[in-house]
C-alpha cells in the first residue's frame, strides 16, 4: 500500500519548512520591440490562432463534461483536429449571406 504525503505525492516527501512554498520564480525580463504588441493584436494570423484555440478549449470542456473528467488539452486538441477542424475552417472561410449583404451596402 502506498502512503501519500501531505501534498498527494508518494515519491516526494512533504516540505518540512513552509517557507519553501513562498519562493517565487523569477521570470526573464523580456520586452517586445516598440510597436510589436500593436502588430500582434492586429495580426490576422494571431486572431485565427486565438479563434482556433477558443474552439479547442470549448471542445475540451464539452468532451470533459461527457467523460465526467478532464480529458486534457492534448487529447482535446487531437480529437478536435481529427474530427472538427476541417469543417470549422470551411465554415470560417465561407462568407455568410449576412456578411455579403453588409459588404454590398
Amino acid at each position: 500500500m502506498t502512503r501519500l504525503s501531505a501534498h498527494g505525492f508518494s515519491h516526494f516527501p512533504a516540505p518540512s519548512n513552509s517557507r519553501l512554498l513562498d519562493v517565487k520564480m523569477k521570470t526573464p525580463d523580456t520586452k517586445n520591440p516598440p510597436g510589436c504588441d500593436e502588430f500582434v493584436n492586429r495580426s490576422s494570423v494571431y486572431k485565427e490562432f486565438l479563434a482556433e484555440r477558443e474552439e479547442i478549449l470549448r471542445h475540451k470542456w464539452i468532451e470533459s463534461e461527457k467523460a465526467g473528467r478532464d480529458i486534457g488539452f492534448d487529447n482535446a486538441l487531437q480529437d478536435w483536429v481529427r474530427n472538427h477542424r476541417d469543417k470549422w475552417l470551411a465554415n470560417r472561410r465561407t462568407p455568410s449571406p449576412t456578411a455579403a449583404l453588409n459588404q454590398s451596402n
